[in-house]
């Protein structure tokens, strides 16, 4: 089996000077992602979610991309924990929001997720669960508006706690994390984060797991070389598979596309793999234009050979300063930031910190977690396989959307992630960001 999660917290804090990252009226925001499907469907709230994820995207990845190593993280995590957020905001703030996350207002944001979660817990055939979560300071109370459309329009459950007792609170909050993703995600928060000046914790988890529609025999699985360049290379565990899947060459990315459904084929793997071995930094460069949510228009769907390693990604990303870079910054200023609409009382608060984890795991069985358009070579007259072998670097993403054998369905992006050196015998799969 694959699995998926990620998780991500975000502390919002009064503006008090401190010595500490998270010393007072701080709010934690949690999030974490499996895997969210997101059907495609006609209500303009719901495609505002879609399309603005799929922006969002690609300005989280052309931030993440700069760092060394694989990649792999959930936009779409991020993106609901902060549209959760931008509902309690303000003034400059509810407009960065906005700006950044793709919504011309809070209620639309609301209004979509409300629809992405109807959809996204009656997904069949599939393991899938999306909750959301509000930890309050006993101390403090949420505003009646804010809490009204968090639970309604988040469906997000409401628990008093003690902060003064980090100990306590965080196996609490990381408790209720470990049990939404299957026990993937742990000690997302460290009782350091919290304290008794902590006014809020807003969690979003996810969590995805699915077989492939067509499984790989693991009898064919062998060790093989992936190159990591021209010139040097690692033994993996290359997976082989042949059948008919939705496949494309793109000349434009210079780069082949392959769709691996998942039991319930709206649910499905995307591999981008360029063509050269040294060719995954020139493939960013052409996608940073992309729409992503488009990857999937103009594909066919021939008899495919396909060899893919297997490979486990765990990743922790501290996201304040990528927020920053996509224009979120004022979230982060304590002088700036207006959250005035999240509890009652005046004092104010900011977000002092934002993280992220992440784990996929991709093998035989499935996949656990968590695109291009361009001009498309002709196809071949003689009707001989197409190759798909995924063995140099390659860029990945878990997407959700109805396809109906149609050559033209967009894809929503639940998760996107570089895949620059599979571990190794996939003892030590952990790679952090």
């Amino acid at each position: 089996m694959k699995e998926r999660t990620t998780c991500q917290i975000a502390h919002i804090a009064d503006g008090q000077p401190s010595h500490r990252l998270l010393a007072s009226g701080t709010i934690c925001i949690l999030s974490f992602l499996a895997l969210l499907p997101v059907i495609m469907g006609g209500r303009e709230e719901l495609q505002a979610v879609i399309e603005g994820n799929g922006h969002f995207t690609k300005k989280l990845y052309n931030v993440l991309a700069q760092k060394e190593g694989n990649v792999f993280f959930s936009p779409i995590s991020a993106h609901a924990v902060l549209a959760m957020a931008y509902q309690g905001s303000k003034g400059t703030t509810h407009e960065a929001f906005g700006k950044v996350l793709g919504f011309s207002g809070h209620l639309q944001a609301a209004e979509g997720y409300s629809d992405v979660l109807s959809h996204l817990n009656n997904v069949p055939n599939v393991q899938l669960l999306m909750a959301n979560k509000i930890f309050v300071a006993e101390d403090a109370s949420l505003k009646p508006t804010f809490q009204e459309i968090t639970a309604k329009k988040f469906l997000s459950e409401v628990q008093p706690v003690n902060f003064g007792n980090n100990n306590a609170t965080a196996k609490l909050i990381n408790g209720w994390v470990e049990d939404k993703t299957q026990n993937k995600i742990k000690d997302l928060i460290s009782p350091d984060s919290l304290n008794s000046a902590t006014r809020l914790v807003l969690v979003n988890a996810i969590y995805f797991k699915g077989t492939w529609a067509s499984k790989f025999d693991k009898s064919l699985t062998v060790t093989d070389k992936f190159y990591l360049n021209d010139v040097d290379s690692i033994d993996v565990q290359m997976m082989n598979n042949k059948g008919k899947y939705f496949f494309k060459e793109d000349e434009a990315l210079d780069a082949k596309v392959l769709e691996l459904p998942y039991s319930n084929p709206e649910v499905s793997l995307i591999v981008i793999l360029p063509n050269k071995r040294n060719g995954i930094a020139q493939l960013e460069e052409k996608l940073a234009n992309t729409d992503l949510s488009k990857i999937t228009e103009n594909m066919y769907k021939p008899e495919v050979v396909v060899k893919l390693p297997k490979f486990k990604i765990e990743a922790t990303i501290q996201m304040n300063e990528v927020l920053e870079k996509v224009g979120l910054g004022v979230i982060f200023s304590q002088g700036e930031a207006n959250f005035s609409d999240m509890l009652t009382g005046s004092e104010p608060l900011y977000v002092s910190e934002v993280i992220q984890k992440a784990f996929i795991e991709v093998n035989e069985e499935g996949t656990e977690a968590a695109a291009a358009t361009g001009l498309l070579r002709s196809r071949r007259a003689i009707h001989m396989p197409e190759t798909f072998e995924a063995n140099k670097p390659f860029l990945f993403a878990l997407s959700y959307g109805e396809r109906l054998e149609r050559k033209d369905a967009n894809k929503g992006v639940l998760f996107i992630g570089k895949m620059l050196k599979p571990s190794v015998g996939l003892q030590t799969p952990h790679d952090e960001l």
